[in-house]
């Protein structure tokens, strides 16, 4: 597995997962502190298997699936 590449493309689906699960939570009206961090976990949870999706997606594309060889 490409690893560089993973924690790219995790970092961007955590931040966007966990922002729309947020805004999710607050315009439910679900405003208290245990919503919000249910809303984080679940966002963080979330954000492997897609992470892991779109990484072996890019890799075979670029044919880089194996990440850096020395």
């Amino acid at each position: 597995m490409n690893w560089p590449l993973f924690s790219v493309i995790y970092s961007i689906a955590a931040t966007v997962t966990i922002g729309v699960f947020m805004i999710a939570a607050l315009v439910t009206g679900h405003n208290q502190i245990l919503h919000i961090q249910i809303a984080v976990i679940a966002g963080i949870i979330l954000s492997v298997p897609a992470a892991l999706f779109f990484t072996k997606k890019v890799g075979s594309i670029t044919g880089n699936e194996e990440g850096y060889k020395v």
